[in-house]
């Protein structure tokens, strides 16, 4: 049986993250990219996706799942090394990065800088992600998100097991805005629905020396 799609709180937002990589075109850099749903949405609207991801399991899914989009690549190795584990090496130079419930995976700050390597200038950079909840405000928030969050779940139908790795995050939502100035110049980060929050950064394109 062919794998199926379904609706979660990172799925839903599938169709923000495909429109943004529609306009930009090219090639798609999606990280932690699990059993390859948003990697086959993405196929028909850009010309290359490639998706690199550490469990073997949900590999397999993503690869049956992708059998018959040609333009897809599935890697299986370490985002953060310079080579995957066929030892071929990441080529920068891409349009779109995508990050979806996968950086608190991996420690912040490397994370950020080799995504910003991997753009092209004037690539951008999305992450969907998950924080800590640190602050009274974080929990505040929270808490006033659990009856609509719970209400969309039902109307969607929501799949909460869709068998990939789960991890808690560890930095707060004001460590990661802090840590995206930093290193992101421009970045916005903002608390998004569904116990999300957005990163959105475009690198800048190089300017000719006179």
């Amino acid at each position: 049986m062919a794998p199926q799609t379904y609706w979660n709180h990172n799925a839903a937002y599938h169709p923000e993250l495909c429109a943004i990589a529609a306009r930009q075109g090219g090639r798609v850099l999606d990280i932690g990219c699990g059993d390859g749903l948003l990697m086959e949405r993405l196929s028909p609207l850009v010309h290359e996706v490639v998706g690199v991801d550490a469990d073997p399991c949900a590999l397999a899914v993503a690869r049956e799942r992708l059998s018959e989009a040609p333009n897809c690549q599935v890697v299986q190795g370490d985002f953060l090394e310079s080579t995957d584990s066929g030892g071929a090496p990441w080529q920068p130079g891409f349009d779109t990065v995508l990050c979806v419930a996968s950086l608190h995976h991996m420690p912040l700050r490397p994370a950020l800088r080799r995504a910003a390597e991997l753009l092209a200038p004037g690539g951008r950079l999305r992450v969907v992600g998950s924080a800590a909840r640190r602050s009274q405000l974080d929990v505040f928030v929270a808490a006033l998100s659990v009856l609509p969050v719970r209400f969309m779940g039902l109307v969607h139908r929501e799949s909460r097991d869709v068998g990939v790795v789960v991890a808690e995050p560890y930095e707060s939502l004001g460590e990661i805005r802090r840590t995206a100035a930093e290193l992101l110049p421009g970045s916005r980060v903002r608390r998004r629905l569904y116990y999300r929050y957005s990163l959105n950064w475009t690198k800048p394109k190089a300017t000719s020396s006179s």
